[in-house]
């Protein structure tokens, strides 16, 4: 069973209902456990502690914004978890190597801009996710530099960095570090944490990535395909869009150092509930979803790379989970224009303005 170090569903501010959330008290916080930094965290799934950073379905934050179980106050900044194994946030340029897992996403090509595309994928998300990674950290984009604020190297219970700490890397010249089509064999209908670690370790294989250090600065990025619904996604009792942990957490071996991974499942076959359309309308917006989530699970790994070690509030929201699908005023979800084009992504949280943010100087 995986340590129980603190996650939680978010109360995600979304603006319809963002009056209603603002006028929550200290008492709807629940009860609070012990992180792996030593520091108090609240833990809203303890039946699922692998779930860090988990980005609910746009239903599912707004009724915590409206006051359901499970909701606390909103404004708090974020504050550093001491680290985990030495690991607190990504420090050099992040690499994101990007998994498509199992035979199910069909046959492979290749389209004029070098992406790998896949035969079984309606939402034409592959290539767009390539993009979209491939773009960060082109024309300045303000967007990464908003996770820049934040940092390692300081004690457990700090809100602020200073300028000496190590800092999160920014992506220059983009984050994209490589793409794998593992098609060997189909992925498990329904994939476990412990499966999902494991793909991880055996990308790292595949990329070379064998030593701690060659996986400090990584996130892989499991992609299931369609029709799947690894760790339970898109099912009765889901309401939740990814998460993203380590594998230290979920009860697998690495002979490379911890990893770093995130659980992206097909968020087309959620439509609007995992953000199809909530940006841009018609078929450009059947990619939304895979822009706004991964961008989000992507923006906490390299701010709590091995959680909760990295920086979260007293609840245990990590900066992404604080600003998930609000859609209009401060912070609201939009397109941010990178070399490789326009794509839908959500603010982040930023302690120095106490605010969600879309971009920073």
């Amino acid at each position: 069973m995986p340590r129980k170090t603190s996650i939680i569903r978010r109360a995600a501010k979304v603006s319809v209902v963002a009056a209603a959330a603002a006028t929550m008290t200290a008492a709807a916080i629940p009860a609070a456990t012990a992180s792996s930094g030593g520091t108090t965290k609240t833990v809203l799934d303890a039946a699922h502690p692998w779930r860090h950073g988990l980005v609910p379905t746009v239903e599912g934050a707004k009724n915590k914004a409206l006051g359901l179980p499970g909701v606390g106050l909103l404004n708090f900044n974020l504050s550093y978890g001491g680290g985990t194994n030495g690991v607190g946030v990504t420090t050099g340029a992040p690499k994101v190597y990007l998994v498509f897992w199992g035979s199910q996403w069909g046959t492979a090509g290749s389209n004029a801009k070098g992406d790998t595309t896949l035969t079984n994928d309606p939402a034409g998300a592959a290539p767009v996710v390539q993009e979209f990674f491939k773009g960060l950290g082109t024309n300045s984009e303000g967007w990464s530099k908003v996770m820049t604020q934040y940092c390692e190297g300081v004690s457990s219970g700090s809100s602020t960095c200073p300028a000496t700490a190590p800092h999160v890397g920014y992506p220059t010249g983009g984050a994209l570090a490589g793409v794998w089509y593992d098609n060997g064999a189909a992925a498990p209908s329904q994939a476990t944490q412990t499966q999902l670690g494991q793909e991880a370790v055996n990308a790292a294989a595949h990329f070379g990535n064998t030593t701690a250090a060659s996986n400090r600065n990584a996130e892989y990025a499991i992609l299931s395909p369609t029709g799947t619904h690894p760790d339970g996604f898109n099912t009765t009792t889901s309401n939740w869009c990814a998460w993203h942990d380590w594998t230290g957490d979920v009860s697998v071996n690495s002979p490379y150092g911890g990893i770093a991974f995130a659980n992206d499942p097909y968020q087309l076959d959620m439509g609007s509930s995992c953000g199809q359309n909530f940006v841009n309308s018609g078929a450009a917006g059947n990619t939304d979803g895979f822009t706004i989530v991964f961008g989000h699970e992507y923006s906490e790994t390299i701010t709590d790379q091995f959680p909760a070690g990295g920086w979260t509030d007293i609840q245990g929201q990590e900066n992404a989970d604080k600003c998930a699908w609000i859609s209009s005023g401060t912070g609201a979800s939009q397109n941010i224009t990178l070399s490789t084009g326009s794509f839908a992504v959500q603010s982040t949280w930023g302690n120095d303005k106490s605010q969600c943010e879309i971009s920073h100087a």
